[in-house]
Protein backbone atom coordinates (compact mmCIF):
# COMPACT_ATOMS: atom_id res chain seq x y z
CA UNK A 1 0.00 0.00 0.00
CA UNK A 2 2.71 2.32 0.88
CA UNK A 3 4.61 2.04 -2.43
CA UNK A 4 1.26 2.58 -4.24
CA UNK A 5 0.99 5.92 -2.81
CA UNK A 6 5.00 7.19 -3.17
CA UNK A 7 4.21 6.20 -6.46
CA UNK A 8 1.23 8.02 -6.76
CA UNK A 9 2.87 10.96 -5.37
CA UNK A 10 5.95 10.81 -7.83
CA UNK A 11 3.60 10.50 -10.46
CA UNK A 12 1.91 14.01 -9.19
CA UNK A 13 5.07 15.70 -8.75
CA UNK A 14 6.43 14.70 -12.48
CA UNK A 15 3.62 15.98 -13.53
CA UNK A 16 3.04 19.28 -11.68
CA UNK A 17 6.87 19.71 -12.41
CA UNK A 18 5.86 19.71 -16.27
CA UNK A 19 3.07 22.13 -15.89
CA UNK A 20 5.42 24.63 -13.87
CA UNK A 21 8.28 24.50 -16.35
CA UNK A 22 6.13 24.82 -19.45
CA UNK A 23 4.45 27.84 -17.64
CA UNK A 24 7.81 29.30 -17.12
CA UNK A 25 9.30 28.80 -20.71
CA UNK A 26 6.42 30.20 -21.67
CA UNK A 27 6.71 33.76 -19.60
CA UNK A 28 10.55 33.81 -20.47
CA UNK A 29 9.80 33.33 -24.27
CA UNK A 30 10.75 36.71 -25.09
CA UNK A 31 8.29 38.53 -28.02
CA UNK A 32 10.39 38.57 -31.55
CA UNK A 33 10.15 41.53 -33.99
CA UNK A 34 11.31 42.12 -37.30
CA UNK A 35 13.72 44.89 -37.73
CA UNK A 36 14.22 46.58 -41.03
CA UNK A 37 17.29 49.36 -41.93
CA UNK A 38 19.67 50.47 -43.73
CA UNK A 39 23.42 49.45 -42.91
CA UNK A 40 25.58 52.54 -42.67
CA UNK A 41 28.79 51.20 -41.41
CA UNK A 42 30.58 47.76 -40.91
CA UNK A 43 33.10 47.53 -37.85
CA UNK A 44 34.93 44.46 -38.41
CA UNK A 45 36.80 45.11 -35.21
CA UNK A 46 34.30 45.27 -33.20
CA UNK A 47 32.04 43.23 -34.72
CA UNK A 48 29.12 45.70 -34.69
CA UNK A 49 26.90 47.28 -37.91
CA UNK A 50 25.72 50.87 -37.42
CA UNK A 51 22.16 50.78 -38.89
CA UNK A 52 19.46 53.61 -39.86
CA UNK A 53 16.85 51.41 -38.18
CA UNK A 54 13.34 51.97 -38.86
CA UNK A 55 10.35 52.22 -36.17
CA UNK A 56 9.26 48.84 -34.74
CA UNK A 57 6.16 48.96 -33.07
CA UNK A 58 6.44 48.00 -29.77
CA UNK A 59 10.28 47.68 -29.42
CA UNK A 60 11.85 50.64 -30.40
CA UNK A 61 11.61 54.11 -32.17
CA UNK A 62 13.62 54.81 -35.68
CA UNK A 63 17.18 55.39 -35.02
CA UNK A 64 20.61 55.24 -36.45
CA UNK A 65 22.34 52.98 -33.64
CA UNK A 66 25.20 49.86 -33.61
CA UNK A 67 24.12 46.71 -33.02
CA UNK A 68 25.89 43.14 -31.85
CA UNK A 69 25.21 40.74 -34.39
CA UNK A 70 24.20 37.15 -33.50
CA UNK A 71 26.47 35.07 -35.80
CA UNK A 72 29.97 36.44 -36.42
CA UNK A 73 30.49 35.53 -40.31
CA UNK A 74 27.55 38.73 -40.69
CA UNK A 75 29.83 41.31 -40.82
CA UNK A 76 32.18 39.94 -43.82
CA UNK A 77 28.69 39.43 -45.92
CA UNK A 78 27.19 42.75 -45.28
CA UNK A 79 28.24 46.30 -46.49
CA UNK A 80 27.31 49.99 -45.77
CA UNK A 81 24.35 50.68 -48.02
CA UNK A 82 22.65 47.19 -47.44
CA UNK A 83 19.38 46.87 -46.51
CA UNK A 84 18.33 44.34 -43.89
CA UNK A 85 15.88 42.74 -41.97
CA UNK A 86 16.74 41.03 -38.74
CA UNK A 87 15.14 39.33 -35.74
CA UNK A 88 14.98 41.63 -32.33
CA UNK A 89 13.34 40.78 -28.80
CA UNK A 90 11.62 42.47 -26.59
CA UNK A 91 14.08 43.37 -23.57
CA UNK A 92 17.50 43.33 -25.75
CA UNK A 93 18.53 47.09 -27.76
CA UNK A 94 21.45 45.43 -28.69
CA UNK A 95 21.93 42.44 -30.82
CA UNK A 96 20.55 41.87 -34.42
CA UNK A 97 19.56 37.83 -34.95
CA UNK A 98 19.45 36.09 -38.26
CA UNK A 99 20.31 39.16 -40.41
CA UNK A 100 19.16 38.84 -43.88
CA UNK A 101 20.46 41.23 -46.81
CA UNK A 102 17.51 42.44 -48.75
CA UNK A 103 18.19 42.20 -52.99
CA UNK A 104 19.05 45.46 -54.18
CA UNK A 105 15.82 47.25 -56.08
CA UNK A 106 16.40 47.76 -59.65
CA UNK A 107 16.22 51.63 -60.60
CA UNK A 108 14.80 51.98 -64.37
Amino acid sequence: MKSQHARSLVVVGVILALCLSTAYAQQGGKKEHTFRGKVEKVDAKAKTLTVNGENVEGWMAAMTMSYAVDKEEVINKVKAGDQITAKVYDGDFKTLHDVQVLPAKNKK
